[in-house]
């Protein structure tokens, strides 16, 4: 009885199963069936979302085959678009393509360089036109990629045999720097903190990028002197400085930020210099607050747009402007000529004047150099330094004087070190040139403009081992005083006065020969700089200087 249940139970579960299999495969059919039909309905049409997409593709397609300008989210894309636009512009007759002039060419790269690197418009343009495409390119890439950490060696306490020993053994990988440096070493890598080990804090190194040891070697200070560093902080040449002179003479490590001199007189102390005065001014200031004509030496590391530092600080980039340059060339004038001012030209052992920038731009380099040769009796000598590239003497439409060609320029994609200008002047007499009728008319009103805010300017020195300062001065405090550059010099007027200023440039060269011409032919003489040592002279010779000075 209970076998018949289950047999009946077990052929009733089959036959639902059957039933269910049935119901699947015919349903199953069915959508086949309406698959095939839609298909069939669709054969020959296209859809208005195929229709979009396969116009995308076209025009895709389209603009890779005419080189057009393509959305630059895909930066590989864009890298490959500089690297062959480059290669045409640099064999632009065998590989430029029907239809496309140097200009099409130009203006696309422009774009593809703004969108890789992010450098705005007035920049760009400022080092395509110091450099071909090609460097150019490389140039910014070089600015990509940080530069080697450096250490100083500071030879008032340590050798730097015995400092690169010492270091090794603490598990830091360095090398002596170069053969131009005797006291820097290059990091390559650590496992220690480099500015927190026991020799940092003793004072046997300091940290600084190579680019600020070529100032001081270019200065070459000798012992017993008396030397000015008019924007010392945090330190590091002043303390070089120091080192060199062996802690004898006397440095003035002058600061007009306030707020740095903390770290200027603690690397001071840390390094055991003990020759050092320091002292808060404005660097225009400084001649009157020192006395003129009373120092042996000067060196001016000049507070600059930082285009040769974009490697720490990438905000150069985009936060320069033309207008900011002509504030920050015309505040170097300004701090270049006081440095002069406070040179004695009959010192036995100096006389010189070193300015510097981290800058790679002509208007603050050159053309300030250039201004300063027209201005007082200088003239440009050899910076001392083996390597570097010689200043220009021609810029777009500017012409500078041949010794500008002793300036030296540093590019971190030639030399491996942040951008930077090095020139050297020796002081040829204290007194200070007429200026001719050119220049009188050029420089007519310029007492009445308002003068620069220094304070905001110079409260980021550029001194290199730190980020260099990127605020730039109010707009409410320039004024036309770009126009009081001379010639050669790069203004915004400079275009309807180039007649002009070529006419006052030949003649202030003629007049500068004709004096160093009358200087060769006076016999020497021993008299004793009155203004130096203040003695008295006797009358006759009294009467003589007098006669001499109204003539």
């Amino acid at each position: 009885m209970a076998k018949d249940v289950v047999q009946e139970h077990e052929e009733s579960y089959e036959e639902e199963s059957a039933e269910g299999e049935t119901t699947e495969t015919e349903s199953s059919e069915e959508g086949v069936d309406e698959e095939l039909v839609l298909s069939e309905r669709n054969d020959g049409e296209v859809t208005e979302e195929e229709d979009a997409e396969a116009n995308a593709t076209d025009e895709e397609g389209e603009k890779d085959a005419g080189d057009e300008w393509l959305d630059g989210t895909d930066l590989g894309a864009v890298q490959h678009r500089i690297q062959e636009t480059v290669r045409v512009l640099c064999r632009f007759r065998e590989m430029r393509k029907p239809g496309m002039s140097r200009k099409d060419y130009m203006d696309r790269l422009k774009r593809d360089l703004t969108t890789y690197y992010g450098y705005n418009e007035f920049l760009l343009d400022e080092l395509l036109s110091l450099f071909n495409v090609a460097e150019a390119v490389e140039l910014m890439e070089a600015f990509e990629k940080p530069r080697p950490v450096v250490l100083r060696t500071n030879t008032l306490k340590t050798r730097r045999r015995e400092l690169a020993a010492t270091l090794i053994q603490r598990g830091i990988n360095l090398d002596p720097l170069s053969k131009w440096s005797k006291v820097g070493l290059v990091v390559y890598e650590s496992k220690v903190p480099v500015g927190a080990t026991p020799e940092y804090l003793a004072g046997h190194y300091m940290l600084q990028s190579a680019s600020s040891f070529l100032p001081v070697i270019a200065l070459a200070p000798q012992e017993k002197e008396q030397i000015v560093d008019m924007a010392a902080a945090p330190g590091g040449k002043t303390t070089y400085l120091s080192s060199l002179m062996k802690n004898t003479g006397v440095v003035f490590a002058n600061e007009i930020n306030p707020k740095r001199i903390k770290s200027l007189s603690a690397n001071i102390q840390r390094m055991g210099v003990q020759n050092t005065v320091v002292c808060n001014y404005d660097g225009r200031e400084l001649p009157k607050a020192i006395g003129e004509k009373s120092m042996d030496r000067v060196l001016l590391d000049a507070p600059c747009s930082g285009t040769g530092v974009i490697s720490k600080d990438a905000s150069v980039k985009v936060s320069k402007s033309q207008l900011e340059i002509y504030q920050r060339a015309h505040l170097q004038k300004q701090l270049l000529l006081a440095a002069i001012d406070c040179v004695n030209a009959n010192s036995k052992s100096g006389g010189f004047v070193v300015y510097s920038t981290c800058s790679i731009l002509v208007e603050e380099n050159e053309a300030v150099v250039n201004y300063a040769l027209r201005k007082r009796n200088v003239k440009l000598v050899p910076a001392g330094l083996e390597f570097g590239q010689p200043g220009l003497t021609r810029y777009r439409e500017h012409r500078f004087h041949p010794s500008v060609q002793h300036t030296r320029r540093f590019y971190p994609h030639v030399h491996n070190m942040d951008g930077f200008f090095v020139a050297k002047f020796k002081k040829t007499s204290n007194q200070i040139p007429q200026a001719t009728e050119d220049e009188v008319e050029e420089d007519t009103g310029m007492e009445q403009r308002a003068p620069l805010d220094l304070g905001e300017s110079m409260e980021g020195m550029n001194n290199h081992a730190n980020i260099p300062s990127t605020n730039g001065l109010h707009p409410q405090t320039a004024t036309e005083d770009e126009g009081e550059a001379g010639d050669g010099d790069i203004n915004p007027d400079s275009a309807p006065k180039k007649r002009k200023r070529e006419k006052g440039w030949v003649k202030a060269a003629k007049l500068e020969a004709q004096q160093e011409l009358a200087q060769a032919k006076k016999p020497k003489s021993g008299k004793v700089n009155v203004e130096r040592h203040g003695t008295r002279p006797s009358k006759g010779k009294g009467k003589g200087n007098k006669g001499r000075g109204r003539k």
